[in-house]
């Protein structure tokens, strides 16, 4: 890998996962001046040469949404205008991703504008993580390489007895992701028939499949207000569950998420590094992190080295 063609930069939406993937490739990190204006306009400026270089910018686009999502539009503008021959967004959280259809007359796909706008601003390329719905793919005019956790949360598990044990998925909408998990370690699967009468609030409706005297792992893309996960946790335990522990890429916890996970029954909850965590909410959620900086910096590597992706998976 030739490290002088390659130039990784951050927005500061993650500069840990960020360090971990430059030190992952043995590469220096790139410099970008980022400031804003006094009526909070947001500026960078590229601080070295990228002429003809294979660029990627490192940004979730998770809280604050908006100003991440801006961040990342401006610095893809930057190295284009820069000559950078290629830029890559390197997304592992994609914000807007739940707003990918219209559930009700006159709403937005705002999943789609958000595509829209990452390929106008110029990027020839994305790299994202667990996409709340894989068929997001489709709202890009550009390649598209969207990753899955659900090996190293997977890898994760196998260090341990699973006797009795058994995967469940939330809600209808992620059995495929649930199955993958469970196929890997070889465990039986239920699924959570749920509704949702409004955002952000998910009502249990049934329990598919036999959890009575079994340790579950409830697998989910994303945990917001984590609504969904404290409602299923006391549904399982109030159909013979013995305990519930989850395991999700994306640990966003808006508020009221740690008040709710803190007070609920929930045994621990596994994510990942695709957005920053304060070690607060660690401590009060019982949270384990598990980095994903080698499957990023491995895919920038393939990508530099125009090598085939899905042979990570």
């Amino acid at each position: 890998m030739n490290h002088s063609r390659v130039k990784i930069f951050s927005c500061g939406g993650n500069d840990a996962l960020f360090r971990e993937v430059c030190k992952f490739l043995g590469i220096h990190q790139g410099r970008m001046m980022r400031s804003s204006f006094a009526d909070g306009e947001l500026y960078c400026r590229i601080d070295e040469s990228v002429r003809g270089c294979d660029t990627f910018i490192i940004q979730p686009t998770c809280n604050p949404v908006n100003e991440n999502l801006m961040r990342l539009l401006i610095a893809i503008d930057a190295l284009k205008r820069a000559s950078a021959s290629s830029v890559t967004a390197v997304v592992p959280y994609l914000g807007y991703s739940r707003q990918e259809k219209k559930n009700l007359g006159r709403e937005p796909i705002t999943a789609k504008l958000v595509a829209n706008l990452i390929t106008c601003a110029g990027a020839d390329r994305i790299v994202t993580v667990d996409m709340h719905d894989p068929a997001l793919q489709g709202f890009f005019d550009i390649p598209v390489d969207h990753l899955s956790a659900i090996k190293r949360l997977s890898e994760f598990y196998m260090k341990r007895d699973l006797t009795d044990h058994i995967v469940v998925s939330p809600d209808t909408g992620g059995v495929l992701r649930a199955r993958s998990f469970g196929r890997r370690l070889n465990l039986p699967l239920a699924i959570i028939d749920k509704r949702r009468p409004e955002a952000n609030n998910a009502v249990v409706m049934n329990v598919v499949g036999d959890v009575k005297n079994k340790h579950c792992i409830v697998v989910d893309d994303i945990v917001d207000t984590a609504s969904t996960l404290t409602s299923v946790t006391q549904s399982l335990l109030e159909n013979g569950a013995i305990s519930v522990s989850a395991c999700c890429t994306h640990a966003l916890l808006s508020k009221p998420a740690v008040e709710r996970i803190s007070q609920s029954p929930l045994k621990e909850l596994i994510t990942t590094n695709s957005i920053p965590i304060s070690q607060d909410k660690i401590d009060k959620c019982k949270i384990e992190v598990l980095s994903i900086a080698p499957l990023i910096g491995e895919t920038i590597k393939r990508i530099f080295e125009r090598r085939s992706i899905s042979e990570l998976f």
